[in-house]
C-alpha cells in the first residue's frame, strides 16, 4: 500500500511545480452504466488515486498552493445512512480529512457555491482540459461565474495550463513503495501464468484458461485483471488484441496468453506462448526461439542512458534476421529494416510504460527525440512474430503460428530488473513445467 505520507509528498511536489497563485482541479472517475440500471464496478481515475488514494466516485480535489486554511481541499459525498444501506459505506467529509488528510472537505453538492471563490484571484488553473467534456463545461461555468463579478472587483483566472505534463512526468518515475507493489502484482500474475501452463491440455477452451487465470489473481488478492485477458490459441494468436476467448484448444497448436493482474490500482502485463500439448513442434520452436532471442536482446538495452527506442530497434534487428532465416523475407538486412518489411509479421512497438495504467502515462519523446531511460521507469518488453494462416508465399509449417513474449522491466541505477522473471520462457523450461 502507498502511505499517507507518500500521497502528501506527491501533492506537495506537484504544487511546487505549479508555482504560486495557482490552483489545480482534479476530478474522480464517475460510475458508468453497464446496462439499464446496472453499473460497471467502479475503478478510480489513476491521476486522482495517485494524488489522494481516495476510492470513491463523485469527488473533486483542489490543490491550492499557499492557501491560508490548507492547500488540499476535497469535495465528496456526505455520509448518508439510507444511501450507504443500498450502495455501500462512504467516508464522507470527515473521513476525507481524517483518513486521507484533506485540510478541508465539503459536500460535493456545495461545490458550485464554494469552489469558484477558491479559484477567484488565482492566475492559473491547472486542469486536464478535454478529458471529460461534461466536466470541462462545469469548470468553464465556474470561471464565467467569477467573470460576472469583475465590476465588483473579482479577478478571474487568466490562464488554463494542462495538468497532465507535470503530473504524468511524476507518475513515470516509480517510488520504492510503488516498485514494491509492482513486484507483488507481477508475482501474482506470474504465478497465474505458471498455473495456466500446468493445467492446459487439448480439449479445454480458451475461456477455461481465462477462468483459471482470474481465479489465481483473485485468490491472491487481485480481484480484477489489469485489462481484458487475451487467451488466443492457434491462428487466434495472430490477432493482437484477441479477447473472444471461446475457441477449443487443439492438440498441436500454440496458446498465447497476454494477461496481467491489478492490485491497489497497479498493473502487471505478461505474455507467454506455449504448446497446448506441452511439446513444441519443430516449426513452432524455430519461430519461438527467434522471438525469445529478440526479447532477451531487447531487455539488455534497458538501462540508464539508453533511449526508449533502443530495445525496439534491437528487437527489430533480431526478428528481421530470423524472418530471413525462416524464408519469410528476402533481401539485405539494412534495406529490409529501412523499408520496414518486418511489419508484415511484426507490426507493433516492443513495449510501453506500465504503472497505475497498463499503458501508463509519460512522454515517449522529448523535443522530438526518444526519451532517455532513467532509474525508476518501468516498461514492458514484448516482441512477437505473427504468421496468419492465410499468409501467401509462406512455408506451410509456419502458417497459423503467433508468438509474443512479454515481461515487465524496471530500470535500475546499474541496468534493469525483470519483475516477471518468475514465469519460464525457454523452450526447455516450458516443456519441463508442463510435463510435470
Amino acid at each position: 500500500m502507498i502511505s499517507r505520507q507518500e500521497f502528501a509528498r506527491r501533492r506537495a511536489h506537484l504544487m511546487q511545480s505549479m508555482g504560486p497563485n495557482s490552483i489545480a482541479i482534479i476530478a474522480s472517475s464517475q460510475e458508468q452504466v453497464r446496462s439499464r440500471d446496472v453499473d460497471y464496478l467502479f475503478r478510480q481515475d489513476s491521476d486522482f488515486h495517485y494524488l489522494s488514494g481516495f476510492p470513491e466516485p463523485n469527488a473533486i480535489m483542489a490543490l491550492i498552493p499557499g492557501r491560508e486554511h490548507g492547500e488540499f481541499v476535497m469535495f465528496c459525498n456526505e455520509k448518508d445512512l439510507e444511501m450507504e444501506t443500498w450502495h455501500g459505506r462512504r467516508y464522507g467529509t470527515e473521513g476525507a480529512c481524517a483518513t486521507f488528510e484533506a485540510d478541508d472537505a465539503f459536500p460535493i453538492d456545495d461545490i458550485d457555491d464554494i469552489l469558484p471563490g477558491m479559484m477567484e484571484g488565482r492566475d492559473r488553473i491547472f486542469y486536464e482540459l478535454g478529458k471529460r467534456p461534461e466536466f470541462d463545461r462545469r469548470v468553464i461555468d465556474w470561471v464565467n461565474k467569477i467573470r460576472t463579478q469583475v465590476k465588483k472587483g473579482a479577478q478571474p483566472p487568466g490562464e488554463f495550463v494542462d495538468l497532465r505534463h507535470a503530473l504524468h512526468d511524476m507518475r513515470l518515475f516509480k517510488s520504492s513503495a510503488e516498485v514494491k507493489l509492482m513486484r507483488q502484482v507481477t508475482e501474482i500474475a506470474a504465478d497465474a501464468h505458471c498455473h495456466a501452463m500446468k493445467v492446459c491440455e487439448p480439449g479445454m477452451t480458451e475461456l477455461d484458461i481465462e477462468a483459471e487465470l482470474h481465479h489465481q489473481f483473485a485468490r491472491r488478492g487481485a480481484r480484477f485483471p489489469a485489462y481484458p485477458s487475451i487467451v488466443a490459441s492457434g491462428d487466434n494468436a495472430c490477432i493482437l488484441h484477441y479477447t473472444e476467448n471461446h475457441s477449443k484448444l487443439k492438440n498441436g497448436d500454440l496458446l498465447l496468453i497476454d494477461a496481467g493482474a491489478e492490485l491497489h490500482n497497479y498493473a502487471s502485463d505478461i505474455t507467454r506462448t506455449f504448446p497446448i500439448n506441452g511439446k513444441f513442434s519443430r516449426a513452432q520452436k524455430r519461430v519461438y526461439e527467434i522471438v525469445l532471442k529478440a526479447q532477451l536482446a531487447a531487455i539488455e538495452e534497458v538501462k540508464p542512458g539508453n533511449h526508449w527506442m533502443q530495445p525496439h530497434n534491437k528487437a527489430v534487428e533480431v526478428l528481421t534476421v530470423g524472418m530471413v532465416e525462416l524464408g519469410l523475407l528476402k533481401g539485405e538486412l539494412d534495406k529490409l529494416i529501412e523499408a520496414e518489411a518486418y511489419k508484415r509479421f511484426y507490426m507493433h512497438k516492443t513495449g510501453h510504460w506500465i504503472g497505475l495504467d497498463v499503458h501508463d502515462v509519460g512522454d515517449y519523446q522529448i523535443d522530438g527525440e526518444p526519451r532517455v531511460l532513467e532509474p525508476g521507469m518501468v516498461m514492458t518488453v514484448e516482441p512477437g512474430m505473427y504468421i496468419p494462416a492465410d499468409s501467401q508465399g509462406v512455408d506451410k509449417s509456419l502458417l497459423g503460428i503467433g508468438v509474443r513474449i512479454e515481461d515487465d522491466v524496471l530500470v535500475t541505477p546499474d541496468g534493469h530488473e525483470v519483475l516477471s522473471s518468475g514465469v519460464p520462457k525457454s523452450v526447455e523450461e516450458i516443456e519441463q513445467l508442463m510435463s510435470a
